[in-house]
């Protein structure tokens, strides 16, 4: 397990409940809201929006990845992710990867189980190198 310095935490916990609290959840009632800081100090943030054809749902990190790209790239150095209930929660497998890709190994995630690097939730990770390694023979 990362061992990370709490501060910062607690803004990060708020910007993602703040987040929850605008998911468009009405199919499930399931809330969740995510926050990242970005490498350069920004935070970004974004919620669940369901659909009724549910597989076109978009997940909280969707939306977070989509405002990390559009307010300027960059790469994400610390995480969280929280339901209705102001619990931490894991991300899905889909948005583990998102995650992956935009802050690599060593984004820290807060997870129910403590901080641990994506390195620790996602092992063996297929990422954009494992294609350049093909693509550049």
């Amino acid at each position: 397990m990362t061992k990370t310095p709490d501060e910062g935490w607690a803004a990060l916990e708020d910007a993602a409940v703040a987040a929850m609290e605008r998911a468009y959840a009405p199919y499930s009632g399931y809330q969740v809201g995510a926050a990242a800081r970005v490498d350069d100090g920004r935070v970004v943030s974004g919620c669940n929006v369901e659909n009724a054809a549910y597989g076109v749902t978009l997940c909280a990190e969707c939306g977070l990845v989509s405002q990390l790209h559009l307010t300027g790239g960059g790469r994400l150095t610390h995480f969280v992710c929280v339901n209705s209930d102001r619990s931490v929660i894991m991300p899905c497998g889909r948005c583990r990867q998102l995650l992956w890709e935009n802050g690599g190994a060593e984004l820290v995630v807060r997870t129910p189980q403590g901080d641990l690097t994506m390195a620790e939730v996602l092992p063996q990770a297929f990422g954009p190198d494992d294609l350049a390694a093909v693509v550049d023979r």
